[in-house]
């Protein structure tokens, strides 16, 4: 398991087309991918479970813990977890929390890790 902090300095201003905005790139993939919203609600959880293809989960409201190998780490709004395929885990959250999850065998977070 890492955390990712999706920190300002890693933001770049997106000025085509007229725009005023800033983007983060978050990952590249190369083959087939799944992107899921999930929503859990006060005291939800997401059950231990072996991550069939490496996955990053993106905190986008809400905050939240996250445990594998026996290793807790807590998550919030900004930070992003990855897991490598084959990697046992759970989330779980007191106040509740949304992500984004996305699911790729190609998944590349190189872009991430700079």
């Amino acid at each position: 398991m890492e955390r990712i902090h999706l920190s300002e300095d890693r933001r770049k201003p997106l000025v085509e087309f007229d725009s005023s905005a800033f983007l983060t790139r978050i990952c590249r993939t190369t083959s087939e991918t799944r992107i899921g919203f999930i929503q859990l609600e006060s005291n939800g959880i997401i059950g231990l479970h072996q991550a069939i293809v490496p996955q990053l989960l993106l905190v986008v409201s809400g905050s939240g813990i996250v445990e594998s190998d026996g290793k807790e780490l807590s998550i919030q709004v900004g930070d992003a977890v990855f897991w490598e395929s084959g990697e046992w885990h759970q989330t779980h959250s007191s106040l509740g929390m949304s992500a984004i999850v996305i699911e790729s065998e190609s998944l590349n977070l190189s872009l991430l890790r700079k």
